[in-house]
């Protein structure tokens, strides 16, 4: 690529470099035109600390390894190179993190690449998508409010809102984001756009791109948007379900000719649901992320998988024609969720019931919540953690995803976890709005 040619073309004065740090706040520095010279291949230096910040302000979480001393370079994967649709002049570039001329070990995207590389060794290719949900919020004189109060598909919260999401379509598209879905949400003010699986290390760029886009473009509407995962205590939450499909030599591995889950997939399956109490610090790691988790809301809160079971936290969804399944869906993550760490640790899980030919049992074919707490005893189906402390203690004790962090990466995002954890575990929901709204 020549990459002053393409940002002479847009007439770019900024180039946005991006990470996601571990407390999953998207972050950038930027740099003029004039000296790209200077950064095209060595990138913008960030402290190390900045991977030891947790959500509540910039200051280094006790116990991470971390502090004022050392220099990592965000080196710019010109291949993510995008103009900004909602902010002219200015272009975004992902970000990888080096340190001493070396990958860095505390880097999300480094690790999403590792383990990628550990499941092409045994000749694995995933392909995934986020499907995120979000509100839009207007300004009023007694603070942000929905943006309307329709209902579930509603048409009249597609009319009321199709200029800001057709604009948010079009920045999309315009960034080389395939859009297939849209419709308005459960909540008043509340959207889904789903956009098309790609393979793994881009649906993690995606994610990035498509939280920055909707509320870039919601901005220039005067609307604020917020994937937080629970915004009003009487309202639905906004979940960002992980969808998954194990690829080798162009074959979808998911399905049988008779139109059932494959034994590998199955082991996939159960190496997630095995390892998910741990996964939950990573798919679900804020405080506020346990307020959606409850049952009998379409949330995923009972550990069990299901066909077409929108109760299950890991749901298999069928096709009308074969081939089905083609993939299957996570439902217990979140968009608060660093979403290069949430694919390394789901797909570590998934590959290590893999090795060990794990069996996730026999489908749920009904609400968990509505049985017998003897019958979920005996079928193993058992109520997820109910806050962010039960998940990060599942977490310390699950080697099979610290080792897929290393050392490093874990001490830190561990300490970030325990920071939040600690600093909000009491807070009031009006709180943790306050705080979080526009974090995420």
């Amino acid at each position: 690529m020549d990459v002053r040619s393409a940002l002479e073309a847009e007439n770019i004065r900024f180039v946005r470099v991006l990470w996601c740090d571990n407390a999953n706040v998207i972050r950038a520095k930027a740099f003029h035109v004039d000296f790209l010279a200077e950064h095209q291949t060595q990138g913008v230096g960030i402290s190390i600390a900045q991977q030891a910040i947790p959500v509540m302000y910039d200051a280094v979480a006790a116990g991470s390894g971390l502090g004022p001393v050392g220099e990592a370079w965000l080196v710019p994967d010109w291949a993510t190179l995008n103009p900004l649709p909602y902010a002219p002049g200015h272009a975004r570039v992902l970000g990888d993190m080096v340190k001493d001329g070396q990958p860095w070990s505390l880097c999300p995207r480094s690790c999403l690449k590792r383990v990628l590389a550990q499941a092409a060794a045994e000749n694995l290719q995933i392909k995934a998508a986020f499907e995120n949900e979000f509100y839009l919020l207007r300004l009023t004189e007694t603070g942000l409010q929905p943006a309307d109060e329709t209902v579930f598909a509603s048409t009249l919260g597609m009319d009321l809102n199709w200029a800001v999401i057709n604009d948010i379509t079009d920045a999309l598209l315009q960034q080389g984001i395939p859009v297939e879905r849209y419709y308005p949400e459960s909540g008043p003010g509340q959207h889904e756009i789903a956009i098309r699986y790609s393979e793994a290390l881009q649906a993690a760029d995606r994610q990035i791109a498509f939280r920055e886009t909707v509320r870039g473009v919601a901005l220039r509407h005067q609307l604020r948007a917020s994937f937080l995962p629970k915004l009003f205590a009487d309202k639905a939450g906004n979940g960002c379900h992980l969808h998954l499909s194990l690829w080798r030599n162009g074959e979808n591995l998911l399905p049988t000719t008779a139109g059932d889950l494959s034994p590998l997939a199955r082991s996939f399956v159960a190496g997630i649901l095995h390892h998910l109490p741990a996964l939950m610090a990573v798919t679900t790691p804020s405080p506020n992320s346990y307020r959606r988790l409850q049952p009998h809301f379409w949330s995923g809160a009972f550990r069990c998988w299901g066909i077409d079971n929108r109760e299950a936290a890991l749901r298999v969804p069928t096709n009308p024609q074969p081939p089905s399944p083609t993939h299957i869906e996570l439902k217990t993550i979140d968009a608060s969720a660093n979403p290069y760490l949430a694919l390394s640790a789901v797909i570590a899980a998934g590959l290590d019931g893999i090795r060990h030919q794990l069996d996730p049992g026999d489908p749920v074919a009904i609400d968990p919540g509505n049985l017998p707490d003897s019958e979920r005893q005996q079928r193993r189906i058992d109520r997820l953690p109910v806050n962010l402390g039960e998940a990060i203690e599942h977490l310390k004790q699950d080697a099979v995803l610290l080792t897929a962090f290393q050392p490093e990466l874990a001490q830190a995002f561990l300490a970030v976890r325990q920071a939040e954890w600690t600093a909000m575990q009491g807070m009031t929901l009006d709180a943790e709005v306050q705080l979080l709204l526009e974090r995420y």
